[in-house]
């Protein structure tokens, strides 16, 4: 696929930092596909695939998938003929070992290199955007204390239904959150900055002119 336009991007960024919805805007504004870790396991899971079946098994006891399933799954799905010019990577890599992983998928599928976009967000934000989200027990709707109206306890806007807040919501949850991302993400931003492809982005204010950045760093 050399010679070809490709933008083949990876996204990093911690919980809340609103990596998902840019994700999902870059990939439709560049018309290549949005690749979630979490959905590409459990689509190959659903088709019966032979990784599929293995990362079942362990998905069904609640374990972590081990790296070499992940990076099997992750080299099927971009040997598709819709990432032919290219990808937007959520979820994946979190380590080291899996973006040198990466790497060699690459290079083996001969893809012009990576893009690595790294969405920043305060500490206190994050903690603010989290721990005021409220769910839907009715219509499983996610709200935010922001909304006029909405409190925990509340009723929900669109249904009546109770709102309540998820535990991993709680701050001390989310704080924890943020620390095990911290130290698996860490060493990966080191990793991709020695190599001269990765973009820091301010991923606060506006939801457009973050997008829009973005779309900047996507473009080189």
């Amino acid at each position: 696929m050399s010679g070809s336009c490709e933008h083949n991007i990876v996204m990093l960024g911690p919980p809340g930092a609103g990596k998902g919805t840019q994700a999902v805007r870059l990939s439709e504004r560049l018309g290549v596909p949005h690749i979630s870790t979490g959905d590409i396991l459990r689509e190959a899971a659903a088709q019966g695939t032979q990784l599929g079946r293995e990362a079942r098994a362990y998905m069904d006891r609640g374990d972590l998938v081990p790296d070499d399933l992940v990076i099997g799954i992750a080299r099927e799905r971009l040997a598709r003929e819709d990432c032919a010019a290219g990808f937007v990577l959520d979820g994946f890599p979190r380590t080291v070992a899996q973006a040198e992983a990466l790497d060699e998928v690459m290079a083996d599928m001969q893809r012009e290199r990576l893009r690595v976009l790294n969405l920043q967000v305060a500490e206190e934000e994050i903690l603010r955007r989290l721990s005021g989200r409220r769910i839907c027990r009715g219509c499983e709707g996610i709200f935010h204390v922001d909304q006029e109206g909405v409190e925990a306890g509340g009723s929900c806007p669109k249904c009546g239904a109770e709102l309540y807040q998820r535990t991993d919501d709680a701050p001390a949850a989310i704080r924890e959150r943020l620390r095990v991302y911290q130290r698996q993400t860490e060493p990966l931003i080191e990793y991709y900055a020695e190599r001269g492809v990765l973009t820091d982005i301010v991923a606060q204010g506006d939801p457009a002119a973050i997008a829009d950045s973005v779309w900047s760093a996507a473009q080189g």
